[in-house]
């Protein structure tokens, strides 16, 4: 859970992309790593098995720094996708302040994305998390043949009501906004429950603009 260093003006959250088996969450935090300004990220520590999937789990160390002295530290970190691994993905989870859902865009995994949901779910009442935890959902894959249709997506978006980015992760598209978006969330989270804002007398919308502009331009994925 959050973690505050009123003194320091120093805020740590830990941020968890969930999703099914080589939907792209460890290509995800690959990306990041390779985006973020060098004095702002730390070693991005993988197991994986022989096959190159995720074991145990990714994580990645980011560091935000503003002009006015606010420092925000980042956890980002990945859970195996395969069903076996359960028990590591819900001890991943445990204390987290909001959750990337990274779903296949392939029509083919529909059933693969819907699974890996309720496990989501259900190992959010397993860790005693509420159920409306700060969530943004991810597309990726969005280069692949025989995907969902941008409108599928604009209309699941409407219908959950939950933030949703369009991404191909492998080349770095959709993934600096569906962290941006990540962070919005898991800030008004905070400040709903703990008055993040005034307590720490930052403005949320101009420190995320502010620590991204090292990060160079955003890289969207357009149509697909």
């Amino acid at each position: 859970m959050v973690q505050f260093n009123l003194q320091r003006r120093e805020l740590t959250l830990k941020v968890v992309y969930y999703g099914p088996a080589l939907s792209g969450k460890t290509t995800n935090l690959q990306a990041l790593h390779k985006m973020a300004p060098r004095q702002g990220v730390g070693r991005l520590m993988t197991l994986e098995t022989r096959d190159d999937r995720t074991l145990f789990f990714d994580l990645l160390p980011v560091v935000f720094k503003s002009r006015s002295g606010f420092q925000l530290k980042l956890k980002v970190l990945t859970v195996p996708g395969q069903v076996m691994h359960n028990s590591t993905r819900r001890v991943v989870l445990q204390g987290a302040d909001a959750v990337a859902f990274v779903a296949d865009s392939q029509i083919t995994e529909t059933e693969a994305n819907k699974e890996s949901f309720r496990n989501l779910q259900e190992n959010l009442t397993a860790n005693g998390l509420p159920p409306d935890l700060p969530l943004v959902i991810q597309f990726n894959k969005r280069d692949l043949p025989g995907i969902r249709s941008d409108s599928e997506l604009a209309a699941f978006a409407r219908h959950r009501k939950t933030p949703l980015y369009k991404s191909i992760a492998i080349e770095g598209l959709g993934v600096r906004e569906t962290l941006e978006g990540l962070l919005t969330v898991a800030w008004d989270g905070l400040e709903q429950r703990v008055g993040l804002g005034q307590k720490l007398r930052v403005d949320r919308d101009a420190f995320l603009a502010e620590v991204f502009q090292d990060w160079g331009p955003p890289q969207s994925v357009i149509g697909g």
